[in-house]
């Protein structure tokens, strides 16, 4: 996709696929994966490019194919303004929004941040993610990390109140908090969520699937629930109200920053709490969801933890603390 050549304005962009083997398999409810398979585009107009990464989300259908397609098939955009019309909410779109915001700051030297609001980016504790597996096996992971703070459990289902006194047992100095990707059912619900409040949990994430939600509509509960594959854009918050306490705010959800800094401000006005989620992708994926991050109450933003290695000039994390992006990876 390539603006008019002759246009003082005229933008070319190139998108390309890359896989980044993870370090260890990471499981989840839906399945496994031992690779980050990401989409990469480059904006660049006259001596200046910027950059973009995203995830294919599978659970909406999206492929590395299909995205691809989408930004090849996108029409003629220069500036950011025009992404909502020509693309849907998904990763091609943040890919798109993120790369043309980079490129906006190399060609302004106003870094993105600034632009966005911010005088400087605050360092930030993000959650690391401990795949679903047996109870022990979480428990000897949660210890094997013991510099790291805040962790965030992958759960199943059947067996959960088990990890999570597992892990509780193992980390009694950790923040902890779930994710059940949809994996809970009406009569787990109540049993698990007393499981997690028993065992100081901070907050659970998306524990019925996005289609049966509506159980949680003003459900007595001790522990917060976020709405993870429930939220995507700003228009899904006025049915979420009633449902969830906080809501996992994710660039390729959204289709951007522009859209989550949009949606950020919106969650907050409906008083709800923020959660600044990612997809397993290189630190480029996460550098403007530190943007996001700074109006979040849980950053999880460990995608380049989870990696054999990361990008050149990726975000420095150091017990579990990261640092804002350089402008040599981004903004």
């Amino acid at each position: 996709m390539s603006s008019d050549a002759t246009s003082p304005r005229a933008v070319t962009i190139e998108a390309a696929a890359e896989n980044w083997p993870l370090a260890e398999p990471f499981v989840i409810s839906r399945g496994t994966k031992t690779e980050a398979r990401v989409v990469v585009v480059t904006a660049t107009r006259g001596d200046f490019m910027g950059r973009g990464e995203s995830v294919p989300y599978a659970r909406f259908g999206e492929t590395v194919d299909s995205v691809l397609a989408a930004i090849r098939g996108t029409p003629l955009v220069c500036d950011r303004s025009q992404l909502t019309d020509a693309l849907p909410p998904g990763a091609a779109r943040n890919a798109l929004d993120c790369a043309l915001w980079d490129l906006e700051a190399k060609e302004s030297g106003r870094a993105v941040h600034d632009a966005c609001g911010f005088k400087q980016l605050s360092a930030l504790a993000t959650c690391f993610t401990l795949s679903l597996a047996t109870p022990a096996e979480m428990a000897a992971k949660a210890q094997a990390v013991s510099h790291l703070k805040l962790l965030k459990l992958k759960l199943g289902g059947t067996g959960d109140a088990e990890r999570m006194a597992a892990v509780r047992m193992a980390r009694p100095d950790a923040r902890l908090v779930a994710d059940a990707n949809e994996a809970w059912t009406l009569d787990l619900l109540g049993t698990l969520l007393a499981a997690a409040h028993a065992h100081r949990f901070e907050l659970i994430e998306q524990p019925l699937p996005a289609g049966a939600d509506e159980a949680l509509r003003d459900l007595p509960r001790a522990v917060p629930v976020c709405a993870d594959e429930s939220a995507h854009v700003t228009t899904d918050l006025d049915r979420l109200m009633g449902l969830y306490d906080a809501v996992n705010i994710k660039l390729d959800k959204a289709g951007g920053l522009t859209e989550a800094l949009r949606m950020a401000k919106a969650t907050e006005a409906r008083g709800m709490k923020i959660m600044a989620g990612c997809m397993v992708a290189t630190s480029l994926a996460m550098a403007p969801a530190m943007i996001l991050a700074q109006r979040a109450h849980w950053v999880d933003l460990d995608g380049p933890l989870l990696l054999a290695r990361d990008r050149p000039h990726g975000l420095t994390i150091r017990d579990g603390i990261v640092a804002p992006p350089s402008p040599a990876l981004w903004g």
